[in-house]
């Protein structure tokens, strides 16, 4: 899971990537953006509960 997470955040890097160099729309970024953002947090909680026990 731990490997999950550090490949979400890089999907959120180079998706804001792609959005700041003009590849997608503002508002189709925005939602794609948001999507992965919720993946992270999810994906985060996962890691910190599993290894926290």
């Amino acid at each position: 899971m731990s490997i999950a997470y550090k490949e979400c955040r890089a999907t959120h890097y180079w998706l804001r990537l792609l959005r700041d160099s003009g590849y997608l729309e503002s508002q189709q970024s925005e939602t794609i953006l948001n999507e992965c953002d919720e993946l992270c947090k999810i994906i985060g909680t996962i890691v910190r509960s599993t290894f926290s026990e």
